[in-house]
């Protein structure tokens, strides 16, 4: 993991240290609020922002890296979560909502983060409740952002998309009326006679563009 591209030095150094105190954060982003969960006890502050320490009520399944350009999916599951996250849950639409899980290490003895690495950022495709002993667990699942490269555009190259997407922009008006265009290049005009060749005072092969 030390070759990873775009790591940073203080988690190289963490890497190498002989004791580690390894932590994982949750980001799910929803429409009306974010959800900022972590896998210690207390609050967490990444990034300027507070997460909500779940402890073992945390999980997250293996996250799978491989050379290969594909889709590998990850779930968590939060169990006896409190009311908010809860009703967030029931009621906000979730799908194709970002979520992000971070690895990160803290300082030995203390909640300060002494750096982070991105380990899998996605969208949520599913989201199921059940009720246990200890409360709701909430089991999500989420894919990764490659899938998006398997997914058809709905976008063509017309005026009609083009306006969509950038109104008053007017390169693509005549895509269409070049589907049909006859082009001929090369062709010698009929007619006029004479011969072609014969010095310079002859007359030159002429070409013709048909528009």
């Amino acid at each position: 993991m030390a070759t990873r591209p775009g790591i940073s030095s203080k988690i190289v150094n963490r890497l190498g240290a002989d004791h580690q105190s390894l932590f994982f954060a949750v980001k799910a982003e929803f429409d009306t609020s974010d959800i900022y969960l972590w896998t210690g006890t207390d609050d967490l502050t990444l990034d300027s922002q507070t997460y909500l320490g779940a402890g073992s009520l945390l999980q997250i399944s293996n996250i799978v890296e491989s050379k290969d350009l594909k889709s590998e999916g990850v779930t968590l599951v939060l169990s006896g979560m409190d009311a908010t996250v809860l009703n967030l849950a029931l009621s906000e639409n979730y799908q194709n909502r970002a979520i992000t899980i971070t690895m990160g290490y803290l300082m030995g003895g203390s909640n300060e983060v002494a750096g982070t690495l991105t380990l899998f950022a996605g969208r949520m495709t599913n989201i199921s409740i059940s009720d246990t002993p200890e409360g709701a667990q909430i089991v999500i699942d989420a894919e990764n952002r490659l899938l998006d490269m398997e997914r058809p555009s709905n976008f063509r190259y017309t005026k009609e998309s083009q306006a969509f997407l950038h109104s008053g922009d007017t390169g693509f008006n005549r895509v269409q009326s070049l589907q049909d265009k006859e082009i001929v290049w090369g062709r010698t005009t009929s007619g006029g006679g004479g011969s072609t060749g014969g010095g310079n005072s002859g007359g030159r092969n002429r070409h013709e563009v048909r528009r």
